[in-house]
């Protein structure tokens, strides 16, 4: 990222460093997804799940609405370093196109290792991409108009839970991909049926992009006061979330339920909908995650540094860190196996009834797997953050 006199480094640094451990704590759960022994187990059913795996999963809820916001602020702090608005508006609209090609082709082979000519889906670069596509022709406006699109989108989408897309008049694939995640057909035939499914639904995410967009506005003010209002704004947002889950009227379709437990309340109360993201679950993590920016923001320490380097290079880390998870969940199958399900499936799209006996790993050699991952990957990532540096080449900011 360039320097100038306007954009001290450390503000960077601290939207880096926030990137950098969302994108650590994301590998936690894509191991998860492809070694643990709980493989069949949704880690948010209640009935099923242990507080570990719980928390396992639930913690790695930051990642998506922190990547997805600070995409947005990054877009705005590109148009404070000497980028015009139409070359900022092209790069959006190229690299947004660019990161939804990547999602429904490399990227979804390497979570399947497989190209399914009829089952077609997309994860968390889809709305990334397709956001920056809409905010090419957001910047256009005023910032407080791109706030109120952000804000109406967040706060208000939850009205829209439960309605078909013939109640809205709207095609199945094109409501799925909207708003309600569910799965479309793009083509049917007599025999055959090629379906598209995301759960990364673009309402509200676009809304979150714009938002971010916005607060990027923010990280212009003088540092102290910078800090307080990042905070104060989390905060709220944080108190908002408890504030709305205690009523439980609005905000998530799932309302939480006392539990035999005092920790499966809590568990309960934390329980928000992921898939599209609810108002409470992006206030629940947004929050908490611009209390942590403010905070970063005075973080001096060497020992951030492999952090930072992880949050300068998120598509790069991405993309390596799938094929070495799923990779290494094969080979770890053959070798105690002779063979994997997961060698032409992704985690999710096997047969409970042909995994072989004591299949996967525990818990706590998720964890150790997980540190693992995160020290062989900090080498490449490094090497590449430094190409990055120093070369100026536009294609690089691609990747």
């Amino acid at each position: 990222m360039h320097h100038m006199d306007k954009q001290p480094s450390p503000r960077l640094d601290s939207v880096d460093l926030l990137r950098g451990v969302v994108i650590m704590i994301m590998a936690l759960d894509h191991v998860r997804d492809f070694f643990s022994a709980q493989i069949f187990i949704d880690p948010t059913d209640l009935e099923k799940t242990t507080p570990a795996l719980f928390l396992t999963r639930w913690i790695t809820h930051y990642c998506a609405p922190t990547f997805v916001f600070l995409a947005g602020t990054g877009a705005f702090l590109s148009g404070t370093r000497g980028k015009t608005k139409g070359q900022l508006s092209w790069f959006l609209l190229t690299r947004g196109l660019w990161l939804a090609f990547l999602e429904v082709t490399l990227i979804r082979a390497s979570w399947i290792f497989n190209w399914h000519i009829y089952e077609h889906g997309a994860g968390v670069f889809w709305p990334l991409g397709w956001g920056m596509v809409i905010l090419a022709g957001l910047i256009y406006l005023p910032t407080p108009v791109i706030t109120i699109f952000g804000l109406v989108m967040v706060a208000f989408h939850n009205l829209l839970d439960g309605l078909t897309a013939a109640q809205v008049g709207m095609p199945h694939l094109l409501w799925g991909i909207l708003h309600s995640g569910k799965e479309g057909i793009i083509m049917q035939g007599a025999d055959y049926k090629v379906t598209f499914q995301t759960g990364y639904c673009l309402i509200p995410w676009v809304g979150v992009m714009a938002l971010g967009y916005s607060f990027g506005r923010l990280l212009l003010l003088e540092p102290s006061n910078r800090r307080k209002t990042i905070f104060s704004i989390g905060i709220l947002m944080t108190l908002g979330f408890i504030v709305l889950r205690l009523a439980n009227v609005y905000g998530d379709a799932s309302p939480w339920v006392r539990q035999p437990t005092m920790v499966m309340t809590i568990m309960s109360f934390l329980n928000c909908s992921k898939y599209p993201p609810s108002l409470l679950y992006l206030l629940m993590t947004l929050g908490p995650a611009l209390m942590a920016l403010s905070l970063f923001d005075q973080v001096r320490a060497r020992w951030v540094q492999p952090i930072i380097t992880f949050g300068r290079v998120p598509l790069f880390f991405y993309l390596l860190h799938i094929l070495l998870i799923h990779g290494g969940a094969v080979a770890l199958d053959y070798y105690r196996f002779g063979w994997s399900p997961l060698a032409t499936e992704g985690p999710w799209g096997f047969n409970e009834k042909i995994v072989p006996l004591g299949y996967g790993v525990s818990l706590p050699m998720v964890y150790l797997l997980w540190i693992s991952l995160l020290v062989i990957l900090y080498f490449p990532c490094r090497w590449f953050a430094g190409v990055k540096k120093r070369n100026r080449s536009p294609w690089l900011s691609y990747l």
